[in-house]
Formats: structure tokens, sequence, C-alpha cells
């Protein structure tokens, strides 16, 4: 079947996650720069759940470029990562309302670990449909980056409960690593490797 419902459901999924995400931002009662300071915390959560909504949507669009077909498993294993990604809001906001608390740490880093998870599962559920010795499979190889970002966020939960500072520090590391799109693909469609998939 065809990948365009897909890629078009994906996006609407994701679009109103972020909507969600900036609709939990209050207004400050007060005029003064006061108003704001207790907001810093909610703002700044907001700023990074933002940056790694940005993230998966800029990943999975390219991903999806070079999909030439989908299946059922393919569908499930697209809901399943949308599924942890739509916990982003609730995480985000219980995390900055919170002043960086270590419970709402962790469930951040669950929520982060579970969606790149999810992500990998997505791109093997890829690479099965089209093949062990598709162009795909090639590119994307053993997904080292996806696997010890896994790893990482594993280790920001437990640290969330001794130095919660750590723990984001490693969250906002995982990310600086992703800011780039994977250029695997990219590399790939410029080499002439991979193909875009005719409309």
């Amino acid at each position: 079947m065809k990948k365009t419902r897909l890629e078009a459901f994906s996006d609407g999924v994701i679009a109103i996650i972020i909507t969600i995400m900036v609709l939990e931002l209050k207004v400050p009662h007060g005029t003064d720069m006061e108003a704001v300071g207790p907001l810093l915390p909610v703002f700044l959560s907001y700023v990074l759940s933002f940056i790694y909504i940005g993230i998966y949507w800029n990943n999975h669009h390219h991903l999806l470029q070079v999909v030439q077909k989908v299946n059922g498993r393919i569908l499930w294993a697209n809901l399943h990562l949308l599924f942890w990604l739509s916990l982003t809001p609730f995480a985000t906001g219980w995390m900055g309302e919170n002043h960086l608390a270590a419970i709402p740490v962790a469930l951040y880093g669950v929520v982060l670990m579970n969606s790149g998870i999810a992500y990998y599962i997505l791109s093997r559920s890829l690479i099965a449909h089209h093949g062990k010795d598709s162009a795909l499979a090639t590119v994307i190889g053993k997904d080292y980056k996806g696997m010890l970002s896994v790893v990482m966020y594993a280790v920001a939960i437990g640290l969330s409960f001794v130095n919660v500072w750590l723990a984001v520090a490693l969250y906002i590391a995982v990310a600086i690593v992703w800011l780039i799109p994977d250029r695997r693909i990219e590399c790939a469609l410029a080499d002439g490797t991979l193909k875009l998939e005719e409309a």
C-alpha cells in the first residue's frame, strides 16, 4: 500500500502535539520580569520538547521520503512511535511545572527512551518490508547512533534520582547529536544510492 496516508496522518499528529505543548504555556499575571520567572522552567521544558518533536518529524520525513511501500506492520510501528510522542506534552508539562523534580524528569526520560525505541522499531519494520539487501537497509545499517541514544536516555533516567541536572544535560546532549537530520539518507540520495519515490 502507498505511504501517503501514513505521512499525512503522522504530520497531523505531530502538529497537534506541538499545539498541545504550546497551549500549556500560560500567560504571566503581571507586567514585570518577576512575573516571567516562575514560568521559566515550563518554557525551557517546552523548548527542549519542541526541539525533540522537530527532530523526530525531520528524521521521520527523511526516512519516509525514500520508502516505496508500507504494510500493516509498518502502520502499527508508526502508531507506536506516535503514541510515545503524544505523551511528550504531558511529560513536558509535569517536568516544567514541578521545576525539574526527580520523578517528572525520570518520566520525561522514559517517554524519550520509548520514543527512541519506537523509531528504531519503525526503521527495522521498513527494512524488513523492503528487504535486508535493499538500499534503505544499507543506508540505515546498524543504527548505532539510535541505540546509543536509547542507552543515554536509560542512564539519564537513573541519574534523575541522583542529580536532575546531569539527567537534563544528557537529554540535551542527545538532542544536540540529532539536531542535524540523519545524513546517511541525504548522502545516499545525493550519490544516487537511494532514489525518491516517484509520485
